[in-house]
């Protein structure tokens, strides 16, 4: 197995191997280790089938229950199926970390590339820790301690397209909202992180409207710079899996009216943390 990092701050490729065989624990263990190293790693050529995505996702944690928006893969109700084109456009293209209006938003996602267009449908990761890292220490003593509410944001639009504000009323009771610290610390690392995102964080607990504003468009400007980003071009069989603790992605839907065919597993727990 080889690891070659393909920035300084995130992400690395993985080569010579094959995830469809089953992991034995010492490379089960090599891969996590690279995960915590490089916050979201990738592989080339793996031709996961259903099962085998699940058997990988077995190896990090507890597969997410069925998602309550996306549909799901025949037969397999806990893999998401992604599958976009100009009658099904994306809804995931701006900056966020996954379900973070839950109390414990998922460990890591595995993402699998069943059939992509020749060009467009990259994703990007940004990773929290570098962004943290390259605040002044000021910024970082006032962020600290701060707490902000998280709730299903853009999701209210698949719930009104459905039916209307009662839906969307009954899933804000349903789904609820969750608080969480502003400045968190990883479980494993240790490294500390900026914990807001666009897409579901709302508003900072304590701070007026207009200050909350300040703090977030700052933070968000701040976060989705370059220099803390990973920019991945899907081939079809390519697997991505990134720890969505300590980053945010963005799906770029630039490919339209071209199909985007995807499969995705979340991890809720992190065997490891626990």
């Amino acid at each position: 197995m080889k690891i070659d990092a393909i920035t300084p701050n995130i992400g690395a490729e993985i080569s010579d191997i094959s995830l469809n065989k089953g992991l034995n624990n010492d490379i089960g263990d090599q891969i996590y280790n690279a995960l915590i190293k490089y916050q979201v790693i990738f592989f080339r050529d793996q031709e996961l089938t259903p099962d085998t995505h699940m058997q990988l996702a077995e190896t990090f944690g507890d597969p997410e229950p069925p998602h309550p928006i996306y549909p799901h893969v025949d037969g397999h109700d806990k893999i998401v199926l992604l599958k976009n084109d100009e009658d099904a456009p994306p809804d995931t293209n701006d900056w966020h970390k996954d379900m973070t209006f839950r109390t414990n938003p998922p460990f890591a996602s595995i993402l699998y590339a069943v059939s992509v267009p020749n060009a467009g449908g990259d994703t990007l990761w940004s990773s929290m820790s570098a962004a943290y890292s390259k605040l002044h220490d000021s910024m970082k003593e006032q962020l600290d301690g701060l707490e902000a509410i998280n709730d299903m944001g853009s999701f209210r639009n698949n719930y009104y397209s459905t039916g209307g504000i009662d839906s969307v009323n009954n899933a804000l009771k349903s789904v609820g909202s969750a608080v969480h610290k502003v400045i968190e610390t990883h479980p494993i690392s240790g490294l500390k992180y900026i914990n807001v995102n666009q897409s579901f964080t709302r508003n900072i607990i304590g701070e007026s409207q207009g200050e909350s504003d300040h703090i977030l468009q700052f933070l968000y400007h701040h976060i989705y710079k370059p220099e803390f980003q990973v920019r991945f071009r899907w081939r079809n069989h390519s697997v991505a899996i990134w720890d969505n603790r300590i980053t945010q992605h963005y799906a770029v839907a630039d490919y339209l009216p071209n199909n985007r065919h995807m499969h995705r597993v979340t991890v809720i727990n992190d065997k490891k943390a626990l």
